[in-house]
């Protein structure tokens, strides 16, 4: 396996996560804290929700960081110069007429489950500000271009499930996997909507979460004897908290809620990768990307909403085609060829939006063997949910530089995404300051995909 490479901006990729020290959460919440807020959170939701309808589809994103290729994946230009179609050769899926590359054998034959939008674009081919367009829908300003807003300036599509939906049950609404992106986190919708991160590799033998490792080892008495201990102590506390205001003296009611959530059949249920069989696990793929896939399906099985999926490093400036056939298109292939397939195995397809996407795609020219970045044009696979299986939707021109017909962005992608999951896209929400943002600005539904 190749070393951890850097992104051409310098940046490697432990310098984009972003895991509090105190937790597995964005913000660095514990446990009780998080689960605090989100019942705070929770309340404000139903009271400002303006009686827009609650779905029942939940959202899987698989973000490739660094973009990944479209001409290499999902758009083959076979009737392109060779500097321009590169050295693969593309294969027929399950639906005729459509092809993809050869490298993805798999999920060729997955095709009728999940469509292609080969008419992405955006303007913006620099990493971190091209990740938060197409993880937010919103194109960042140009203070946050200058570094003067925080790393998400808008609410990340989890953030804004957990806040319109809520959670389900006794798991968190948001969870991202294997660690959380910069610009995945809530903004202006506070701390109580920051995702649940695992912060730690599902392929890895010991896979275990932190916050709730000890819950899926020791028995529940341990934990009752460990509440007994606490209790016992609680005196200073207590006398802390008459002095302190009213919302620090309710964090003992949510620390009882955190040993339930540990304790929680569901919820240990839901992170315990090692229940699956090993035929399923060898099947997503025994590495990162493939059981972050299937983790993220027993996550939505059990209540989930909104899971997000960070892969890397799909930054191939050099060595394009040898890093894309010996390592990032097996993963891939594995992975959501599979996820497409078990998802629809269990009856969950039709209520699980899944959409693969890097921050924008590569340039359509090869030089010095690998392939720049390229926002202009780009496709990005999705399905479930109540998107159609087997449709092509735009057309790129003859060398994948940029769509030909239907061009959609991401702001397209946002309000289709919300608009599935029974969210106004053109409700507003306010800021500390008061002021108001839409959840979508100037996105249309792509009703062509539904």
């Amino acid at each position: 396996m190749r070393q951890r490479r850097r992104h051409c901006d310098g940046l490697a990729r432990r310098d984009f996560i972003r895991v509090g020290g105190a937790g597995l959460f964005g913000m660095g919440l514990t446990l009780p804290e998080m689960l605090a807020r989100e019942a705070s959170a929770a309340s404000t939701t139903e009271s400002t929700s303006g009686g827009s309808t609650k779905g029942d589809v939940s959202l899987i994103v698989v973000f490739l960081r660094g973009g990944m290729s479209t001409i290499d994946t999902f758009d083959m230009k076979p009737d392109a110069p060779k500097e321009i179609r590169g050295e693969f050769n593309q294969i027929s899926t399950n639906v005729p007429g459509i092809q993809v590359c050869e490298h993805l054998p798999r999920v060729a034959q997955q095709m009728d489950k999940f469509s292609l939008i080969r008419s992405f674009t955006h303007t913006n081919s620099s990493h971190g500000f091209a990740d938060h367009y197409m993880l937010t829908g919103y194109h960042p300003t140009a203070a946050f271009n200058r570094g003067l807003t925080p790393n998400n300036e808008r609410p990340a599509h989890g953030a804004i499930i957990s806040k319109k939906l809520g959670p389900r049950g006794p798991v968190p609404p948001y969870v991202c996997l294997p660690n959380m992106h910069k610009s995945a986190g809530a903004a202006y919708l506070g701390p109580s909507h920051e995702p649940f991160v695992i912060a730690a590799d599902p392929n890895a033998p010991d896979f275990a979460i932190p916050d709730l490792a000890p819950p899926l080892n020791v028995p529940a008495n341990r934990l009752n004897s460990r509440q007994e201990l606490l209790a016992r102590l609680g005196r200073f506390e207590r006398a802390v908290e008459a002095q302190a205001n009213s919302g620090a003296r309710t964090l003992s009611k949510f620390r009882e809620k955190a040993f339930s959530l540990m304790t929680s059949p569901q919820a240990k249920k839901a992170f315990c990768i090692e229940a699956e069989p090993q035929k399923l696990r060898d099947e997503y793929g025994r590495n990162t990307l493939g059981q972050s896939c299937l983790l993220a399906r027993r996550l939505v099985e059990a209540g989930v909403r909104c899971v997000t999926i960070e892969h890397v490093d799909w930054d191939t400036h050099g060595d394009n085609f040898k890093l894309l056939k010996d390592e990032l298109l097996p993963a891939l292939d594995g992975g959501m060829s599979t996820l497409f397939r078990d998802l629809s195995d269990r009856g969950m397809l039709e209520s699980t939006l899944v959409v693969v996407t890097g921050e924008f795609g590569r340039t359509p020219r090869v030089e010095g063997g690998g392939r720049g970045h390229w926002g202009p044009g780009f496709t990005v696979p999705l399905g479930g949910g109540g998107i159609q299986g087997g449709r092509i939707v735009g057309r790129s021109d003859s060398i994948a530089s940029k769509p030909a017909e239907s061009p959609y962005g991401p702001e397209d992608l946002a309000a289709t995404i919300h608009h599935l999951l029974g969210i106004d896209p053109d409700e507003e929400f306010h800021s500390a300051e008061g002021r108001p943002f839409k959840i979508v600005n100037d996105g249309t539904v792509m009703k062509e995909m539904l």
